[in-house]
């Protein structure tokens, strides 16, 4: 691997590491957890890919950008409905997301 792209990547998981040092959030969260008597063991994964690009593909990459600004905005809706296990609710309720049950 090329030494400036080392570099680069290295910078990435300082600035990564220095968000996740930083946040009040978190570091309430973990304090939470302490203060109930546990361990905390934070491990986060990221897959980050890197491809050179040539300059042909900045010209394209240019051309679709404009093509996209010039169609309409597509909007989705979803009508579906999913149905959650019990270990669903509990990991979700973990990140402290709220689930609403029509049951």
């Amino acid at each position: 691997m090329e030494e400036p792209l080392k570099r680069l990547m290295q910078e990435l998981g300082n600035a990564i590491n220095d968000s996740l040092s930083e946040s009040d959030r978190i570091a309430e969260a973990i304090g939470d957890i302490k203060k109930a008597g546990y361990d905390v063991f934070l491990v986060l994964e990221a897959t980050i890919g890197f491809n050179r690009r040539d300059e042909s593909d900045d010209e394209e990459e240019a051309e679709d950008v404009e093509a996209a600004e010039a169609q309409p905005k597509t909007i989705f809706e979803t009508t579906g409905k999913i149905k959650l296990t019990s270990q669903d609710h509990r990991f979700l309720r973990a990140l402290k997301i709220a689930v609403d049950d029509d049951k």
